[in-house]
Formats: C-alpha cells, sequence, structure tokens
C-alpha cells in the first residue's frame, strides 16, 4: 500500500505494482484506487500552486541532504525521516533553492543506501531501486510520479500513454509538466518518457544524460534531433 499525506507520497521505488495498490489520503481517510481518481480530486489545482508545494514543503521538510558525483555529473541526494524526497543532477531545470536540511559529510544510513544502489546502477548490476521514497508535490504531480515508476527498465512510454494510463488520455502537456518537475531524478525514470514521434523531447537534467540513461538501460533510444547541414549548392 502507498500511504499519502497532503504534501508528499512514502513508497518504495522497486519494481512498480501500484496499478493494484491503494493510495490512502490521511487527511480524508479516503481509498483511491488509481492515480486517475486523485487526478480527478484535484482537477482544480493551479500548475502554479502546485510548483509552490512542491517547492515549498521540500525545503523545510528534508532533515539531511548529501552531494555524489555520479559517471554523469553530480547529484545533490536529500531526505526526510520518510524516505529520499530528491536527487537533482548539478545545474537541472527546477533544482530547488538551498535546502534547510544538514549537509552530510559523514555515514548517513539512507543516503549511503541510495548511492551504493546507483553506483550498481551505473556499473550495469541493478535494474529496480529498493529505496524509501517521500515525494513532495500536488496530488496530481505525485500520480503522475507513480505512474512513472511503472515504466520497466529498458522500456519506454510516452507522454500520451502515461496520460492515459491515469485515466487522462488530454492530460498530455498537464503530464509533461507534471514529468518534468520529477524531484528524483533516475529512481523515479521520467528519463523514460519520450516523445509521441520516438524523440527524446526533452530532459530536466539535460538530453546528453537522459540519452545516457536509457542507453545504459538497453534501451532503443532515439539520438537527439540536430539540425540538417545545410545544402551545398
Amino acid at each position: 500500500m502507498i500511504t499519502a499525506s497532503t504534501a508528499s507520497t512514502a513508497w518504495t521505488a522497486s519494481t512498480a505494482s501500484t496499478a493494484s495498490s491503494a493510495l490512502t489520503t490521511s487527511t480524508a481517510s479516503t481509498a483511491i484506487t488509481s492515480p486517475a481518481a486523485a487526478i480527478r480530486m484535484t482537477g482544480t489545482l493551479s500548475a502554479g500552486r502546485a510548483r509552490a508545494i512542491g517547492t515549498a514543503a521540500v525545503r523545510t521538510a528534508c532533515t539531511a541532504q548529501k552531494r555524489w558525483r555520479s559517471p554523469l555529473g553530480l547529484i545533490l541526494l536529500a531526505r526526510t525521516d520518510r524516505g529520499l524526497a530528491g536527487a537533482w543532477f548539478e545545474g537541472q531545470r527546477h533544482h530547488p533553492p538551498a535546502l534547510d536540511a544538514v549537509e552530510i559529510a559523514g555515514g548517513d544510513a539512507l543516503l549511503d543506501g541510495v548511492i551504493e544502489q546507483l553506483e550498481r546502477y551505473f556499473a550495469g548490476t541493478l535494474q529496480a531501486f529498493d529505496v524509501p521514497l517521500d515525494l513532495h508535490g500536488s496530488p496530481f504531480q505525485r500520480a503522475v510520479w507513480s505512474a512513472l515508476l511503472e515504466i520497466a527498465p529498458g522500456g519506454t512510454k510516452t507522454y500520451g500513454d502515461v496520460a492515459s494510463a491515469m485515466g487522462r488520455p488530454a492530460a498530455v502537456r498537464a503530464v509533461g509538466a507534471a514529468v518534468g518537475r520529477n524531484p528524483v531524478s533516475i529512481l523515479v525514470p521520467c528519463h523514460r518518457v519520450i516523445g509521441r514521434d520516438g524523440s527524446l523531447t526533452g530532459y530536466a537534467g539535460g538530453l546528453e544524460r537522459k540519452l545516457a540513461l536509457l542507453r545504459l538501460e538497453g534501451c532503443r533510444a532515439v539520438e537527439p534531433k540536430t539540425a540538417a547541414p545545410p545544402r551545398v549548392r
């Protein structure tokens, strides 16, 4: 079961099985049997309000942070008392402002565990992560991030696929915005979402990183689009 509070969702980033799970909101004690139900309940939440919820909550909720240099650049890892709340590449779009959390120089059981699994992931010996997550955002955003966990390593889905899986096939743009705001890179695999034409489209961490991650997972990724060479006359 995935238990959701007003601002965050705690779950485990492993092989996704949320399609058959119930999301329970602590404020109303209402069983939500699918991400689509969560979306219907929060359809009037503005994009600006959703961004404010996520940014403010993650800044104050995190209790520890640690930086780790990955093969694709520096990553800031941040956790709360409930789980991993952030994994942002240096220079990533939507990287939050300075967190209130203490920066850990020594050991931290959760963050060190995340680093150990990421090292195995980049070495090609691990595909499914086993990490407790505490994701902060609007109910709509959390429903999208939950749907991302359903995309298996080596596979991809389009933004339309994700929207349809959530029961909102017309909400492609809103899904795209939520995907771009994913606070936990790699473990919540927003890099596995591509355009309808098979192009890589965007990635908050940069297209080169997106392509590298897909290649690492053995996915038949499309190369980033480049401008056509000028014709010789």
